[in-house]
């Protein structure tokens, strides 16, 4: 495609056509600059092309070509945007995979994707992720990169240093020509996400989708060149990814990675390395406003918090500005269907509405209130959230059926979020459709949790509801029909779930019933549950 006439850069002329095309940019812009602060080394703005492209060289070295999948398997870190940039300067398309899966729920995405490479970090948090993948590792991952520095790569695995090496065969002049034929519309990234089904369904995003949505975010958050931004949200979420580092390249901001959150770390990097930006969910805030060292300790560099959830009490707002010492809070709403970012609050607006709203869509992008029958509802109207505009998925990876249930023939892209607008344009999230709940954070689907818990052979029937919790905002309730002749407890149906599936998706409370109940359509009566669990 012609970039001249490329409609996402018409309606920005300044913007990058393509991540690529962003880094060069960015080294011109920002040399001399920090980009990326991780363990007292510092990487420059000048340096991050060569880094990229030595990445991009070894990828080519392995005969990655455009379009190509590539996925990563680690947590944040100083590496994973390298290879992630490499990924990008290849033209291939980056696969992020949830550090918290286990080897099956890992191995399915990689093998539904076709990624042919994946770069994993050996060991973190005390698992050892290639040994938990090896059982399950589908016949389509042609190689392991290790992160890192690994103590030893298995013949058939590269470490990263021995991986780089593999570079040396491809000039840094074909890895430029390769990252220059990019594109707006090439595709970028291939986000896992969950959904009704119970299968993550992988979302199609293109470069200039992301950069056209991260430059408006850039300028209503108010993010400047040298900022100083502790990305603490996962870079496998759009949140920690798009509106992480990437939108640090987009401004000149520092990109300072943190991998776990506890909240005394993220105080001592606070006042020891002066961070402005923080985004996170609620509980990032809720956690520092519960610490006990708040009142000793130096937050005053912090500038700018970016958080969202469907409700937040205005006085968290009003406590993050006056105890944490936040100039600008504010809230957004996004999907990964639609790159992560829909509607922004301004952050000037009152407590009430940055709390109470996510704020507008961003420009380029429409949000309309729809009926069941998908008719535009008026403002005060409660109805499905539906989004149009540059930003919404290329559809979902080698699955037309279900891109043509979510993306209808008028291009709205249907949020299964219930919502209402007020007069002037703020979006209020009132419920869930697919009866999603957010963990700390990270979305939950009751029907992907509802798989897994059914392989227990004392399981017959099981319904996954999420239930208020004070620290994590919701947490999973596991209502559970045991199989006649079996015996099973709380403990036990958790500690197995453990063991199964990703820590944030085990429930945290089971609830034993004789039958469950259903509705007129003989479909489990949730509000039934919930009603029946919280009495």
């Amino acid at each position: 495609m012609n970039s001249s006439h490329d409609p996402l850069r018409d309606a920005t002329p300044n913007l990058p056509r393509s991540i690529p095309h962003l880094l060069q940019q960015a080294a011109q812009q920002h040399a001399g600059r920090t980009a990326i602060e991780e363990d007292g080394q510092c990487t420059d703005y000048r340096d991050l092309p060569r880094l990229a492209l030595a990445v991009t060289r070894s990828l080519m070295a392995l005969g990655i070509e455009k379009g190509d999948r590539v996925a990563i398997w680690a947590p944040n870190g100083r590496d994973w945007i390298l290879a992630a940039l490499g990924i990008h300067c290849a033209g291939a398309v980056m696969v992020p995979i949830n550090t918290r899966m286990k080897g099956n729920e890992a191995a399915d995405i990689l093998q539904r994707s076709g990624s042919r490479v994946l770069f994993v970090q050996p060991s973190f948090l005390g698992i050892d992720y290639p040994a938990m993948l090896a059982p399950h590792r589908p016949a389509s991952l042609e190689q392991l990169i290790l992160l890192g520095q690994p103590p030893v790569a298995s013949e058939r695995d590269l470490g990263w240093p021995a991986f780089l090496s593999q570079g040396a065969t491809v000039s840094e002049t074909l890895a430029q020509a390769r990252a220059a034929s990019v594109q707006s519309t090439d595709l970028s990234d291939l986000l896992f996400t969950s959904g009704t089904t119970g299968k993550p369904k992988g979302v199609m995003s293109a470069h200039g989708q992301n950069l056209r949505a991260f430059s408006e975010y850039v300028k209503v958050i108010g993010l400047q060149a040298g900022d100083r931004y502790l990305v603490i949200n996962p870079f496998f979420h759009a949140f920690g990814y798009k509106a992480g580092w990437l939108t640090c390249l987009l401004a000149g901001a520092t990109i300072l990675p943190h991998a776990v959150f506890d909240a005394e770390a993220v105080f001592q990097r606070i006042g020891a390395e002066r961070i402005n930006v923080l985004p996170g969910p609620p509980t990032l805030y809720l956690s520092m406003l519960a610490h006990p060292k708040l009142a000793e300790t130096d937050l005053s560099s912090l500038r700018i918090a970016v958080t969202g959830a469907a409700t937040i009490p205005p006085i968290l707002i009003e406590r993050m500005r006056h105890e944490l010492g936040f100039a600008v809070v504010t809230t957004a709403y996004g999907l990964t269907e639609c790159g992560g970012l829909a509607t922004l609050c301004d952050p000037h607006d009152a407590a009430e509405t940055i709390a109470g709203t996510s704020g507008r869509a961003i420009p380029g992008t429409e949000v309309s209130i729809r009926d069941p029958q998908n008719h535009a509802l008026p403002a005060g109207s409660t109805g499905e959230i539906c989004l149009h505009g540059f930003h919404v998925m290329q559809g979902y990876f080698e699955d037309p059926e279900a891109t043509a249930q979510t993306i209808d023939c008028e291009g709205w892209l249907h949020t299964g979020d219930i919502g209402v607008l007020d007069d002037a344009g703020n979006l209020r999230i009132t419920d869930r459709l697919k009866d999603m709940f957010i963990v700390g954070g990270f979305n939950c689907y009751p029907a992907e949790i509802e798989a897994g818990l059914l392989e227990h052979p004392a399981v017959a029937q099981v319904a996954v509801i999420g239930i208020p919790d004070e620290r994590m905002g919701e947490v999973g309730c596991a209502c559970v029909v045991l199989r006649h002749g079996q015996s099973l407890n709380e403990t036990q149906l958790i500690q197995w779930a453990r063991t199964h599936m990703a820590n944030y998706k085990v429930p945290r409370q089971v609830r034993f019933f004789e039958a469950l109940p259903v509705n007129a359509s003989n479909k489990v009566a949730k509000n039934e549950l919930r009603s029946a669990v919280s009495a």
